[in-house]
């Protein structure tokens, strides 16, 4: 799978496979030229140029992978894996092509070990339902976070509920850091399994998630990273982390919704039985027993959703083009700036996580003091600025916080000072109005 590469649109802009035609310049991602690949941010809305600020929530799609699915619908609309016709084959191998890429975008050893999902929530339920339910038992203890989302929490309540286990958490400090002092307290319970976020969706913390993976496995616990948060942002190498289940989203990550992946190690995913069953995870079927297909299809029950698995390799493919040391670098600087700006001209302003921008992907969760986070977000609404306000699916953590909920604002590859510049002028309006 390849991704088509606009020409350049300036005499500035010079196409090449150094620069990703002129999208990487000495070194460092120009997001003012890359959002011109996402259609949507040359819209409107209230009659303001659109500043959109809720990436982590789902991210805008580029002009490669919409054009990637529209493609799939007008010329090679076919089922995967059945047709020995053109257009069939020729779906079939784009599908596993995108998943190859998908491989490579992750570093994983072989594509065999992607299994495709529609999302992080489904992953983390298929290691839930076919991993868990063959190896938690009764008293057996399962470590999480304080600041998971709900789908890395609420699949191991269920499990645990229903195979008597036991649920620990490693609690966090006030600015969002995890305590792994406590974590290796909590490894001599000797548990089956540790699940953790690699960046949180709220707080923005990294964690460290290779460190975490060595000390859960000499405890002799197998780990599952939901990274969801993670792909969007920063280099992610599975093979390096050694976790060994890495689950995520493709919405998040500039491909369609409805889609996302599963990567395990193989002899889990071998040992592992079918999650749904139904057509195509099937080698043979008899009336009274069936044989299972090899992995990755084992897992892919059905007819799945072809486009969007095809538009999560071109997502993938355009990533790499850009870089993510890249893409991280970019969001640091960006976050260095936010907090000055932030800092400068709301000194009041409640920042939560950590104030260090090594320390956390692009995600600044706020509160305007006096004013609800939903009050905050209707205000920047009307300016064109669009945020997250809630408990955004992580309503655990803001407990721990004693919060109600907050305001977030969140960036991706096409954010620029300028959409930053646009929040600070929507909070001085937030306060002009409440007083």
């Amino acid at each position: 799978m390849t991704v088509t590469v606009p020409p350049p649109t300036t005499a500035t802009e010079t196409a090449s496979s150094a620069d990703f035609g002129g999208r990487i310049v000495e070194g460092r991602l120009v997001p003012e030229v890359v959002r011109r690949d996402f259609p949507i941010l040359a819209t409107k809305s209230h009659g303001h140029p659109l500043v959109f600020l809720d990436s982590a929530s789902t991210s805008q799609k580029p002009t490669a992978v919409i054009d990637a699915l529209d493609e799939f619908y007008r010329e090679y609309n076919a089922n995967v894996h059945r047709g020995i016709y053109e257009i069939g084959e020729r779906s079939t191998a784009a599908y596993e092509a995108a998943r190859a890429s998908v491989a490579r975008f992750i570093n994983a050893p072989s594509s065999s070990e992607v299994v495709f999902t529609r999302n992080a929530t489904e992953a983390i339920n298929l290691v839930a339902y076919s991993w868990g339910r063959r190896n938690i038992d009764r008293g057996d203890a399962i470590i999480l976070t304080e600041m998971e989302h709900h789908a890395n929490l609420v699949p191991w309540q269920l499990l645990a509920q229903e195979r008597d286990g036991d649920l620990e958490f490693i609690p966090i400090t006030d600015d969002g850091i995890l305590r792994l002092d406590v974590f290796e307290v909590l490894l001599r319970l000797k548990p089956k399994l540790v699940a953790f976020t690699h960046v949180s969706n709220t707080l923005g913390t990294i964690n460290p998630v290779v460190e975490m993976t060595r000390m859960a496995h000499e405890a002799g616990a197998l780990v599952l990273i939901d990274g969801a948060q993670a792909v969007p942002h920063v280099p992610v190498d599975v093979q390096a982390i050694g976790a060994d289940f890495y689950a995520f989203s493709g919405h998040k990550m500039l491909a369609p919704t409805g889609s996302g992946a599963l990567w395990a190690r193989r002899e889990l995913l071998e040992a592992m039985p079918p999650f749904m069953a139904g057509g195509d995870m099937i080698r043979e079927v008899h009336l009274r027993r069936s044989e299972w297909n090899s992995i990755p299809w084992k897992f892919e029950a059905g007819t799945p959703d072809i486009a969007a698995g095809i538009g999560l390799g071109a997502a993938a493919e355009y990533l790499m083009c850009l870089g993510m040391g890249h893409v991280r670098e970019h969001e640091r600087e960006l976050l260095v700036y936010a907090f000055e700006a932030l800092g400068r001209a709301h000194p009041d302003l409640e920042l939560y996580g950590p104030l260090d921008a090594d320390l956390r992907g692009g995600v600044i969760p706020f509160n305007v003091p006096g004013v609800h986070p939903h009050d905050v977000a209707q205000v920047l609404d009307r300016s064109g600025v669009a945020v997250r306000a809630g408990h955004h699916c992580t309503m655990p953590l803001h407990e721990r916080l004693e919060l109600a909920a907050t305001a977030r604002a969140s960036f991706n590859v096409y954010t620029t000072t300028a959409d930053i510049d646009a929040l600070v002028a929507g909070i001085t309006e937030v306060k002009r109005i409440f007083g």
